[in-house]
């Protein structure tokens, strides 16, 4: 009799997973399954299915090397199109006594796999996810009392938690608590320069026979294959820790918020880590990888200000977006604050547009799946802000489109930090900016055949004639907040005929975007 079938979703492929202890492989049993609708529920990107497919695969074969029974559904074999479907038809066949899984990553799986066991009388047990650094129910507990929770108040918690970077008398290291003022320069005139490229990883037989099969069965999925070199194994994703560890941390919180121009992949990149989906599926722990860049510091291979930098974004900035997932779900997906209503402009899934600063980074992002978080936040989440999307469809865009994304960390990002749908519950202002932004912190635009200094007339930049729009728009809602007043009061300084020129150029665009959309 099969005692415990335990499911493994396909971003949970850690080896030290609680839905593993005390498995018996005698009576004991993993079951893992690829369905369809798990690449169409949004409209995915072929790299970010390939990823998924190849890492599952590669690790139901690790089980099995142990002995394990792996009950293994390839894509198109499975009793279902979606994942409870065909867990239904398996728990008929196979009658465990028990059902485990880990706390999913996504509330709708989530409540699919509960619904599905309790509607069956199935006895299940849901196991916590150990790979984070802070429980559900710990953010919960530091949650109470906070009507207004900041990452800086919750990354100070979580420093005193661990002791990273803290010194004996509870004083941070370096004697501050973040080095953002050394941190996010700009690149010189030259550019980034040359650095050693991030370690890839050619597809070996396992890798390569899925991705023909993705390109067989979703190619009619935006993206490209051509590029695709993620680590999919936990070997792999270990080689490539140590690869960003000992070429790139160093200069990684200098330069982490600079873009630039290059091909094949752009040396903007070559100062990140790349490491987030490697983390996101569980092939990395998040306590190994921020030790790693802790050793490094204490042995003056980083300074303080890449490592302190880095650490943040996984102690502080991933863990805390994943408390705010789970604390405000599901009305979260609903979030609309700013009643944004545009549709998403159709070049989003094409890079089809005369704006160079959006045409290079969709155009890097259908390539590989991929960009790095300012690019994200400051070029395709700031114009689809600026222009008025809809904040569900921008979630389900960037869920769909980028190979690091899983519901708990892109939500979020998306909808609280990005579009500022939730009022200002995550981020306390909108993250918005003119073109003078992305010129200063980029070389897009000098190869654009908009001006970033100006908002109307001939030659305007879109993201300059949206930004002075957004602030006219919102006035009401900005006018006396204390980090957006003076943007606010810029506008409402301009003569009356420049303002209304900028109106009108803001509706000329949004109404030509509308209908590329249809």
């Amino acid at each position: 009799m099969l005692r415990r079938l335990v499911v493994v979703l396909g971003d949970q492929l850690d080896e030290r997973s609680a839905a593993f202890d005390g498995f018996d492989p005698a009576c004991d049993a993993l079951w893992m399954a690829e369905v369809r609708a798990e690449a169409t529920v949004v409209w995915s990107h072929q790299a970010r299915i390939a990823l998924f497919l190849a890492a599952m695969r590669h690790f139901a074969e690790s089980r099995r090397a142990l002995g394990w029974t792996v009950h293994y559904h390839r894509s198109g074999q499975a009793p279902g199109q979606t994942l409870d479907e065909a867990l239904a038809v398996d728990l008929d066949r196979l009658k465990p006594a028990e059902l485990c899984w880990v706390e999913p990553g996504e509330w709708r799986v989530a409540e699919a796999l509960r619904g599905l066991a309790e509607r069956r009388g199935q006895a299940y047990r849901v196991c916590e996810d150990r790979h984070f650094l802070c429980s559900r129910r710990d953010f919960e507990g530091w949650m109470q009392g906070r009507r207004q929770p900041r990452l800086e108040h919750f990354y100070r918690w979580m420093r005193g938690r661990t002791g990273w970077l803290v010194e004996p008398d509870g004083q941070p290291t370096g004697g501050a608590w973040n080095f953002d003022a050394d941190n996010r320069e700009a690149f010189p005139a030259g550019g980034p320069g040359l650095r050693p490229t991030p370690l890839a990883f050619a597809p070996e037989a396992l890798t390569a026979e899925v991705l023909a099969e993705v390109a067989t069965r979703y190619g009619d999925h935006p993206g490209s294959l051509a590029h695709f070199d993620w680590p999919v194994t936990r070997a792999q994703a270990l080689a490539a820790l140590a690869d960003f560890i000992g070429h790139r941390l160093a200069d990684f919180g200098r330069y982490q918020d600079a873009m630039w121009t290059g091909e094949p992949w752009p040396r903007t990149l070559l100062f990140h880590s790349r490491l987030s989906a490697a983390l996101n599926l569980k092939l990395l722990d998040p306590r190994e990888v921020c030790c790693a860049a802790l050793e490094a510091y204490a042995e003056g291979r980083a300074p303080l200000a890449a490592v302190e930098g880095f650490v943040r974004q996984i102690l502080g900035w991933r863990e805390y977006v994943r408390g705010l997932y789970w604390h405000r779900m599901p009305a979260y997906l609903e979030s609309n604050a700013l009643d944004a209503q545009q549709p998403l402009p159709a070049f989003y899934w094409t890079g089809d547009t005369a704006m160079n600063c959006l045409r290079q980074t969709l155009g890097e992002t259908l390539a590989h799946g991929y960009a790095h978080h300012i690019q994200r936040l400051m070029v395709t989440g700031l114009y689809a802000l600026l222009l008025g999307v809809r904040p569900r469809e921008v979630h389900e865009w960037y869920l769909a489109i980028y190979v690091d994304a899983v519901e708990w960390v892109e939500l979020p990002n998306t909808l609280g930090m990005s579009q500022h749908a939730d009022g200002g519950f995550m981020a306390s202002k909108p993250y918005v900016a003119s073109g003078k932004y992305i010129d200063r912190m980029s070389d897009y635009c000098g190869g654009c055949v908009y001006r970033p200094d100006r908002a109307s007339g001939e030659g305007a930049c879109p993201v300059s004639t949206l930004y002075w729009d957004f602030l006219d728009r919102h006035q009401t809602r900005f006018r006396g907040h204390p980090r957006l007043k003076m943007q606010v009061n810029n506008w409402l300084r301009k003569d009356e005929a420049e303002r209304q020129a900028i109106r009108a150029a803001a509706a000329d665009l949004r109404a030509e975007q509308a209908r590329q959309a249809e």
